[in-house]
């Protein structure tokens, strides 16, 4: 049962990817006479790639320590979401960097991609958060700043800002 769990979440993770850059397919053709990426979208992919593969390494760790035979991946003891938020407040510090990841990602990523998204017209922008559950926070969050600075660069020379 969670070898079937890890794989769906990687395989969700990398569809709400690929539907996130398949929305935002213009925005990843080549504009004549400027560099394919820029170092601040290279920085991005970089810091997501880098929270994805870590975020990983840590939770396939936390379900191989935790999974137990039978064991629901939802709710219920073993390796499930409920166990994973509970084993998220184990202390004071451990509570305050949690709490902290909670509202970033739960809250404030939505309110900023879904708002910003929208003012931007970009399509479909709660596929921001969804990326998140599959992927990582971090990464959720870069993905919504690469499509930001892919359009930021996208428009023609005299009305980039």
């Amino acid at each position: 049962m969670y070898v079937l769990s890890l794989t769906v979440h990687a395989i969700l993770g990398i569809a709400v990817t690929a539907w996130i850059i398949g929305e935002n397919r213009a925005l990843f053709v080549s504009v004549p006479g400027r560099p394919r990426i820029s170092a601040v979208e290279l920085a991005y992919w970089a810091i997501g790639i880098g929270s994805v593969v870590l975020g990983w390494y840590f939770n396939i760790r936390f379900v191989l320590e935790y999974h137990h035979d039978g064991t629901n991946p939802l709710w219920g003891p073993g390796a499930s979401w409920a166990e994973y938020i509970y084993l998220m407040f184990p202390n004071w510090a451990a509570d305050s960097a949690s709490q902290d990841y909670v509202f970033l990602n739960v809250l404030i990523l939505p309110i900023m991609s879904i708002a910003g998204g929208l003012r931007k017209g970009l399509p479909k922008p709660w596929l921001f958060f969804v990326s998140s559950l599959f992927t990582s926070a971090a990464f959720g969050f870069v993905l919504y700043l690469i499509i930001a600075e892919r359009q930021r660069r996208a428009r023609p020379a005299h009305t980039a800002v």
